[in-house]
């Protein structure tokens, strides 16, 4: 069955060029040309992955983002003309999976979203992988089946790469992981230098599941090494 691409992107001449090509790489394509849009379409279809512009009508695409992350960990690739360093950090904060910056070729295009989908379809490539459905560290609950987490009792919903992210950390619970390992294990590319990235998304997941992100009592710094799992 071909995966399904939700493309948010009010260029319809960019629409059109991109829906024509993810066709001819076997993709099932549905276009939002505004934010309003895109939301009616979030909820009341499932999508394999979200391609999604910021500068929109109607509702801007870091609205739209808020609003996919309050209900679903699908993957979402922000495409924008709008690339700066800013720009990208905000967009990963509020729980974007990748930033592909206009202009950009469709071969890069088919890459990144073949990547995503398949980042988001297979767990954390980790030589050891938990014998039960269900990790556990304290108060917090891992549960691989349901791709959900639960703390002190409540549910929070998580992105796919803050998952990952989290399942490695409580798969290895002694283990201390530097910042190249931990983008190589859940992004599962060379890693570049690309601090900021692991830096946001670290962040993100300590404001969803530390009572006091300032002194996360799950994911701790290591400094000059990297993190681990408690103090």
């Amino acid at each position: 069955m071909p995966k399904r691409i939700l493309l948010v992107e009010d260029d319809r001449e960019i629409s059109q060029l991109i829906e024509s090509h993810l066709k001819q790489e076997n993709y099932e394509v549905f276009i939002a040309l505004d934010g309003e849009e895109a939301e009616s379409f979030i909820d009341k279809e499932v999508f394999d992955l979200v391609l999604l512009d910021l500068m929109l009508p109607k509702i801007n695409g870091m609205d739209v983002l808020k609003r996919i992350r309050e209900k679903s960990v699908v993957p979402v690739m922000i495409i924008s003309a709008r690339g700066s360093d800013l720009d990208k950090a905000l967009g990963l904060g509020f729980g974007a999976d990748d930033y592909l910056s206009k202009p950009f070729s469709m071969i890069e295009l088919t890459a990144r979203v073949q990547a995503a989908i398949r980042r988001a379809t297979q767990y954390v490539r980790t030589d050891h992988q938990p014998t039960e459905d269900r990790i556990h560290y304290k108060d917090l609950t891992l549960d691989i089946n349901a791709f959900s987490v639960l703390v002190r009792g409540q549910s929070v919903p998580l992105t796919s790469k803050e998952f990952h992210i989290l399942k490695l950390f409580l798969t290895y619970q002694s283990r201390v992981f530097t910042k190249e390992q931990i983008y190589q294990s859940v992004w599962q590319e060379d890693y570049y230098g690309n601090e900021n990235v692991i830096n946001v998304h670290i962040r993100r997941l300590r404001e969803k599941i530390e009572e006091d992100p300032s002194n996360p009592q799950f994911i701790c710094t290591i400094w000059g090494i990297g993190y681990k799992l408690g103090g």
